[in-house]
């Protein structure tokens, strides 16, 4: 059977799985239907309303949304304006500007003040194929050292659902590392609720302990699942708040018998790997960790599910780093 030639639409969120259930653009209707209930929150976007799902609010809000344009500064400042009068702004953008572009606004205007200024991020990670220039490889390594700034990676649709209003009643500045479009639906499987700054664990398993964060925690569930067929027991902790971290939890199941394997897509360098290990390193645990992560470098571009085989993000290569290790 000939392979199905991969398209354009790979390069830009094709993450799910072919036949994987999916919801659509969870993210704007959740911030739809909140907007119904607390008529302070607002929407920005920097031109890109259609492409982080905002234009959802946008027709159905359109006296509370603006459009700064191609000036994501700009929008950052005139989100912590509106914050400064009492609204609840979601602002949003790719990943890259919000962090790489618009640091200095994120910082000064609405995290020194402690404003309660959502910034949603699109295309975190490796969730497009156009290279650097769109891959935010490193945004959680960027943001954490801000003082005051929560930031969440979600798994999946329920995730995203929950995390809304989370965190619009956070009071200080949030960061959300955005799914968009047909989003897989995977949490509701599990008995899952979403509560900002704690971890859940989704499975059980004496073997190995998979500590995972974002859509790498889809991808933990299916390895889990496959390898035990070669009688590997794995246990998933899902760690959808980056910062603040749940450290209880992760020194109460990281244990000396037990393989550790964080997973996440973001660089290896100050994401969920470096998070976990000073964790048990300031604790004295000294367990070692493998870290399942994009490498330290620069991309390639190209359709999605080649670059998650080629930087180690697939299932198949979860299996086999596990594999390797207990071995």
């Amino acid at each position: 059977m000939t392979a199905k030639k991969l398209t354009t639409s790979a390069m830009i969120a094709s993450f799910a799985d072919p036949g994987q259930r999916t919801t659509k653009a969870p993210f704007g209707h959740a911030l739809t239907r909140l907007a119904e209930q607390r008529p302070e929150i607002v929407g920005l976007s920097a031109d890109l309303a259609k492409y982080t799902d905002m234009h959802v609010f946008r027709d159905a809000h359109p006296d509370r949304f603006f459009q700064l344009g191609m000036a994501e500064q700009a929008m950052l400042g005139a989100a912590a304006g509106l914050a400064e009068v009492g609204l609840v702004p979601f602002a949003s953008t790719y990943s890259v500007f919000a962090t790489r572009r618009a640091y200095d606004f994120l910082c000064l205007d609405i995290a020194e003040p402690g404003l309660n200024v959502n910034v949603v991020g699109g295309l975190p990670g490796l969730t497009t194929g156009y290279g650097p220039s769109h891959q935010a490889t490193e945004d959680l390594a960027i943001l954490r050292g801000l003082p005051g700034l929560t930031i969440v990676d979600p798994c999946d649709s329920v995730d995203i659902e929950q995390a809304v209003p989370a965190l619009a009643a956070a009071p200080g500045p949030t960061y959300l590392r955005l799914l968009r479009g047909a989003v897989p639906t995977v949490l509701d499987e599990y008995d899952y609720r979403f509560e900002l700054g704690k971890t859940a664990e989704l499975r059980t398993g004496r073997d190995v302990l998979m500590i995972s964060t974002g859509l790498m925690t889809m991808r933990a569930l299916t390895a889990a699942k496959e390898l035990e067929a070669d009688h590997v027991d794995v246990a998933v902790l899902h760690v959808p708040t980056i910062k603040p971290l749940d450290r209880e939890a992760i020194l109460r199941h990281a244990k000396p018998d037990r393989l550790v394997v964080t997973l996440e897509n973001h660089t290896v360098v100050g994401g969920l790997a470096e998070s976990v290990a000073s964790c048990l390193a300031f604790a004295g645990a000294g367990t070692r960790i493998v870290p399942v992560a994009l490498p330290d470098e620069f991309l390639a571009a190209g359709a999605l599910p080649t670059l998650h085989e080629r930087y180690g993000l697939s299932v198949p290569q979860i299996k086999s780093t596990v594999l390797k290790e207990l071995s």
